[in-house]
């Protein structure tokens, strides 16, 4: 199926993937970024799903799926042409173990069912030791074991379970797939209904928290956004992965398939934002927390991702018994940027650290001497070269967009002393901040074009150009700025959507071979950007415009592909929606600025 035809479920630990066709085919567990039980999504149904729906017989007529108002529970229906019947999928939020719930139900008619199961443990490789007890099936294989309770009898063969059964009207049947560890006890099975209800309960009360300060027309859009961040945090730790996959490809049987089941700081402040903005402080104050928690130590040590606890070491490695998501090869875990320089996130987390106490969440004692020991770094190592933003694996660069950010490291350094009272050599930090700003107008800008560059010296645009007017680095009316979006519309702008940098046989910046679709949060910060320097009608027509390829239940992918019509990139993509939020608000404000560019 094509990417836009799955929906997500989860219980803030981990997350499926469910198909328009009733298949689950992708869960991890216990963790987001655990092995795979289910990955036919990277390959086939030989590397495990979970499919339920009508039988071979009854024609389909029509499709629908919604999830529950203000929740994270699916439903899907298919109306046959003998009935009509509902699957509604959810993940209870953990107490222990996590469980993955499906109820079946007969809303019209009569319809014959199917399911079929292959549970096949680390990514699609070990098939398990399969066994039935007291009514149950168990799956065991190396340190994962799962529970299934099936109501219908399920028979065994070629390493598969499957089962079919006839339902009429008012009919109502429910599947629990529980994991644990091997080593330990059977779990106990939980009472589906009870736990529909609860569910339920839970994602009301956390929406009814929400207050998003945006437009009613951009409300649902604003709250499923929310709901979809939620998703995808781990609540242990506040932590918040970027999408809940790995190698769905950003070119369609290409090599960029890379893994996003971790957590960024790349848009640490946006976040934080989105968040405050929505009247969530609990999880703004997580997010800084783990974020705290993850940066601390050496300066130097500093990583642009961490793993959902905070950790540092994510091996990148390839699968190869996967075929990859429509051959698009290889499939990846891991991922090896973790390692890259990247200098921009010591700006992202200075300025996401004072946007957050200027925001009024209470000050934490460690936090000031954490962001000193980044300045001592920063102060001898900004004019060295990077990997940008962008990640690229190409050679390293003078980004601008990076020397933009060491430059806001630099100006938070100085404001928190000037503002909040702190203790810093402030001579020297405005000193430095004077340095790199007059070196990136005089390396990073074509006075002739009348735009700023991705890279000292050269003549490629990049779309972390236009956050420049976000950070203060000049005016939002300074002709320098204004050049620059207009530039990096007309050089990067691909059948109305925006892309990130050229790609092209002639540009070896990433270092990577085919291309990719229009990164979404490029085009968010393009509305933004023009709503900030008052070209707000064609900013809402930009925003409108992304918001229509939003799939039927609201959710984006990292890129869109207009050579196919398709998202293409890991799914979802919490760096699609945290944008959508920040523009939503952004557009919503009389000042036309986003909030926190205020607080600076």
């Amino acid at each position: 199926m094509r990417i836009e035809d799955y929906a997500i479920i989860g219980d803030m630990q981990s997350a499926a993937l469910v198909g328009r066709d009733g298949s689950v085919d992708w869960l991890c567990l216990p963790r987001f970024d655990s092995p795979a039980c289910f990955a036919s999504l990277l390959g086939d149904e030989r590397n495990g799903h979970w499919w339920i729906g009508p039988a071979g017989p009854e024609r389909r007529l029509s499709t629908r799926r919604r999830y529950r108002e203000n929740t994270l529970i699916l439903e899907t229906e298919w109306d046959t042409e003998s009935g009509t019947v509902r699957v509604t999928d959810f993940m209870p939020p953990r107490e222990a173990n996590p469980d993955l719930v499906r109820i079946v139900e007969c809303v019209s008619g009569s319809v014959d069912m199917a399911t079929q199961i292959r549970i096949r443990f680390d990514y699609g490789r070990i098939v398990p030791w399969v066994r039935r007890s007291d009514g149950l099936l168990q799956a065991v294989g190396g340190p994962d074991s799962v529970w299934l309770h099936s109501p219908v009898p399920l028979q065994g063969g070629d390493y598969a379970h499957k089962a079919s059964w006839r339902m009429s009207a008012g009919d109502r049947l429910a599947f629990v797939f529980i994991w644990h560890p091997s080593h330990s006890p059977r779990p106990e099975l939980v009472d589906p209904v009870e736990e529909l209800e609860e569910t339920e309960a839970i994602w009301h009360e956390w929406v009814g928290r929400s207050d998003p300060k945006v437009e009613d027309q951009w409300r649902d859009a604003v709250v499923r956004s929310l709901i979809t961040l939620k998703g995808l945090t781990y609540a242990p730790t506040g932590g918040i992965v970027a999408a809940a996959t790995t190698s769905l490809p950003e070119d369609l049987g290409g090599v960029r398939n890379w893994d996003y089941r971790y957590c960024w700081l790349r848009d640490a402040t946006m976040t934080l934002d989105a968040l405050i903005d929505a009247g969530y402080i609990d999880e703004a104050r997580d997010w800084r927390e783990w974020l705290l928690r993850a940066i601390a130590g050496r300066p130097q040590d500093l990583q642009i991702m961490y793993g959902v606890a905070g950790e540092r070491r994510l091996p990148e490695m390839e699968l190869p018994w996967l075929e990859g998501y429509e051959d698009s090869r290889p499939v990846r875990i891991g991922n090896a940027a973790v390692d890259q320089l990247q200098l921009d996130v010591y700006g992202e987390v200075m300025n996401c650290l004072y946007v957050s106490r200027a925001s009024g969440l209470s000050a934490i004692s460690r936090t000031w001497a954490i962001q000193r020991s980044l300045m001592d770094f920063l102060e001898s190592h900004w004019d060295e070269p990077d990997e940008g933003l962008w990640e690229v694996r190409g050679p390293r660069r003078h980004f601008v967009h990076s020397k933009v950010m060491a430059w806001v490291a630099a100006d938070r350094s100085v404001r928190q002393v000037e503002r909040f009272g702190q203790n810093g050599p402030v001579r020297r930090w405005r000193a430095l901040r004077a340095r790199i700003h007059a070196e990136v107008l005089e390396k990073g800008y074509d006075p002739v074009r009348n735009t700023f560059t991705q890279s000292y010296g050269s003549r490629e645009l990049d779309s972390a150009l236009l956050l420049i007017p976000h950070t203060g680095f000049l005016p939002v009316d300074d002709p320098r700025v204004l050049g620059t979006i207009e530039a990096v519309e007309r050089e990067l702008m691909s059948d109305d959507f925006l892309l990130r940098y050229p790609i092209a046989h002639t540009n070896s910046v990433d270092g990577l071979p085919g291309g990719e679709g229009a990164f979404l949060a490029c085009s968010f910060w393009l509305a933004e950007a023009k709503a900030m320097v008052g070209r707000r009608r064609e900013a809402v027509e930009l925003f409108e415009r992304l918001l229509a390829l939003r799939n039927d239940v609201g959710l984006l992918a990292e890129e869109y592909d207009p050579r196919y019509g398709r998202l293409v990139g890991n799914f979802p993509q919490a760096f699609s929606h945290v944008p959508l939020i920040h523009t939503a608000h952004t557009l919503s404000r009389p000042t036309g600025a986003p909030r926190y560019a205020e607080l600076i």
